[in-house]
């Protein structure tokens, strides 16, 4: 600080030395600092033209990815990367005026034991404080807030970035930095205080000059960001009023259900369920140990909705409770279980960490999907379970190879299966399935920047209509929700009886009544493969790779290896062979049928029997936990 307090002050005595007066010197010096740091400022400047520019596509990030913070906070640090934005590059200037003023009074300081230097500014000595001198010297910390004021004013209206942010936040930032000034120029030389007048005022009038020179309108697309604001303001919008709704409902469901689930001791085994959704990936595991076995079931969910509290209704050993993700945190942190089931990853890599209280407890990872965890999810989902069900080799082989690469301790990769196929396998093979006439086509994008939806549609359908085909497109449901106008432009353009664009989700789920599916990377591929063995045109649209890392290890992710075994797949500048492609299909979907189900044996473990697999890993671990316990009595 004593360099700094030397370089400050060389300036402000070549300043006194040209203007022979305390507070010219103090003015000029601060225009010197602005001129000297005009470099910063610009950077700083043309960063928040940077920040509100990518503002309409952080926004639409926050409506597409609603309701998932980790997911928002990931895809804003890859749009931030993207556009080489730097978002604490805003605090600098603040930082650098802090440093400044703490060498100004530095600097005066100086002046005052310069015999030399005179620190009369008119009837004013700019080398007296306030909180000394008394209440006659008020009027400097005033001036100094007053100006304070004035530069959080401007800012707020013409700032490119402050005029962007909420109502909160400017108040906010007006209110701490008026008090800080009226605070610190109680404390600090009037000269401070006056220079801090100067540099708020020089401030001001550079912004105005810079937003006159530069023009931020060039730059920002500002329609396109009202819009942005309108769809996430709409989506909040909807958010509070179902929060508002049942808030005190759930409050009250939630502490009574923390309360009776550590009032219940010796608990053996806990399922976690994110969602209602995610049911179906446990069904199979509960019913099995259900009815092998007295144990009671312990499901944990964070959707008072799930419709496990249906079920523990008819069946009184299951008990469920209504968690939030808030509360969940110390919930799991004060775990006290033999086994937790979980389809979530990331343990410990986020939030939701393993218990403080009872080291010995196992954690499975359940699979909601037979893809490649290694390409679609974040690297380390599964690091921190102790065991990871696995739905095929594929699978086994992602992990095994990870381990390695990574030198990860050892863990149980137990060889289940997918029961969810299953399910769906037994449920196909007892219906009936009566051979089309008019072929049914079925359309089913994922939900991922870039789908078909967003780049070829439109292409695909004009290539297939009048085909002699019938046509379901069935967004997903975030699509529709999302893009509720261009899904109307949809249903206008397209009004012939051979295409049906579907909005609706409460009709039955036409997956298994189609002869084709036509998806991108969409998980829906694997069960309509394996379920009715008929063939899939894939779209190459981007991938939506998870893991930069994946390629690190060697295996192929199944998501790519089988994509030309279960079907065909065409490349954007392929979609006009569309239509023969289609026809191929449909003409070899018999041949199709024995190439799918011996994919299905050969990537599936216990093909059909996966439940009885998984169920039994679970109940042989909880039975060896017990015999260690009553053996350590």
């Amino acid at each position: 600080m004593q360099y700094l307090y030397t370089f400050l002050g060389w300036i402000m005595n070549w300043s006194y030395g040209i203007c022979k007066n305390y507070g010219l010197a103090i003015i000029l010096f601060t225009f010197i600092s602005k001129i000297v740091l005009l470099p910063v400022s610009l950077w700083t400047y043309f960063n928040s033209i940077k920040m509100v520019k990518i503002q309409p596509d952080i926004n639409m990030i926050k409506v597409r990815y609603y309701g998932q913070p980790d997911t928002i906070a990931e895809e804003q640090a890859k749009l931030f990367k993207e556009h080489k934005y730097r978002p604490l590059a805003s605090t600098i200037p603040t930082i650098v005026q802090l440093v400044l003023l703490m060498g100004v009074v530095g600097v005066i300081r100086q002046g005052i034991n310069d015999p030399t230097i005179d620190m009369s500014f008119g009837p004013v000595n700019l080398g007296q404080v306030p909180s000394r001198e008394g209440i006659r010297l008020l009027w400097s910390p005033i001036i100094a807030g007053i100006s304070a004021w004035i530069l959080c004013i401007a800012q707020n209206a013409s700032n490119v970035l402050q005029s962007e942010q909420s109502r909160f936040n400017k108040y906010g930032t007006t209110i701490l930095s008026v008090g800080l000034s009226l605070y610190l120029g109680w404390f600090v030389f009037v000269g401070t205080a006056f220079y801090w007048v100067c540099s708020n005022l020089m401030a001001v009038l550079q912004m105005y000059i810079l937003n006159w020179i530069i023009k931020p309108r060039k730059y920002i697309d500002y329609e396109k960001l009202e819009e942005s604001r309108r769809q996430l303001k709409e989506l909040q919008g909807i958010g509070k009023k179902k929060r508002e709704s049942f808030f005190s409902e759930t409050k009250r469901k939630e502490r009574a259900d923390y309360k009776r689930f550590f009032s219940i001791g010796n608990k053996h085994l806990v399922f976690y369920s994110e969602s209602n959704g995610f049911y179906k990936y446990f069904k199979g595991f509960i019913e099995y140990i259900l009815k092998n076995t007295n144990l009671t079931i312990h499901y944990v969910t964070s959707d008072i909705h799930d419709q496990i509290f249906e079920l523990e209704k008819e069946e009184p050993r299951i008990k469920g409770y209504y968690i939030g993700e808030n509360r969940l945190i110390t919930l799991m942190m004060k775990m006290d279980a033999d086994v937790v089931c979980m389809t979530m990853p990331d343990l410990e890599n986020f939030h939701i960490k393993r218990s403080y209280i009872r080291k010995d407890i196992e954690y499975i990872f359940i699979q909601h999907g037979m893809g490649s965890n290694n390409m679609g999810m974040r690297r380390g989902c599964t690091d921190h379970f102790d065991t990871v069900f696995c739905c095929g080799v594929h699978q086994k082989t992602e992990e095994e190879q990870i381990a390695a690469v990574y030198n990860l301790p050892e863990r149980e990769l137990v060889e289940v299966g997918y029961p969810l196929i299953d399910e769906m396998r037994a449920a196909y093979a007892t219906a009936e399935h009566p051979e089309h006439e008019i072929k049914k086509i079925l359309i089913a994008p994922s939900w991922q920047k870039d789908n078909i939806v967003d780049s070829c549609l439109e292409q695909i359908l004009d290539a297939l209509k009048g085909k002699g085909y019938e046509i379901i497109v069935r967004p997903h449901p975030q699509e529709v929700r999302l893009k509720k106008e261009y899904m109307n432009v949809l249903q206008a353009k397209y009004t012939s009886g051979d295409i049906e664009i579907q909005t609706d989700f409460s009709s039955n789920n036409p997956i298994m009544e189609a002869d084709l599916l036509i998806t991108d990377w969409s998980g829906i591929s694997w069960e309509y493969a394996f379920t009715t063995l008929r063939p899939i045109l894939f779209i190459n649209t981007p991938m939506k790779i998870q893991n930069p890392e994946y390629q690190r290890i060697e295996e192929v992710p199944l998501n790519i290896k089988l994509r030309d075994q279960l079907g065909k797949s065409l490349d954007l500048d392929q979609l006009d062979r569309t239509a023969e492609t289609v026809k191929d299909l449909l003409d070899h979907t018999k041949e199709y049928h024995d190439q799918i189900d011996g994919l299905a044996h050969t990537y599936l473990y216990n093909l059909d029997h996966s439940v009885e697999a998984g169920g039994r890993y679970i109940i042989q671990t909880i039975q060896k936990k017990i015999r260690q316990r009553n053996s350590n009595a």
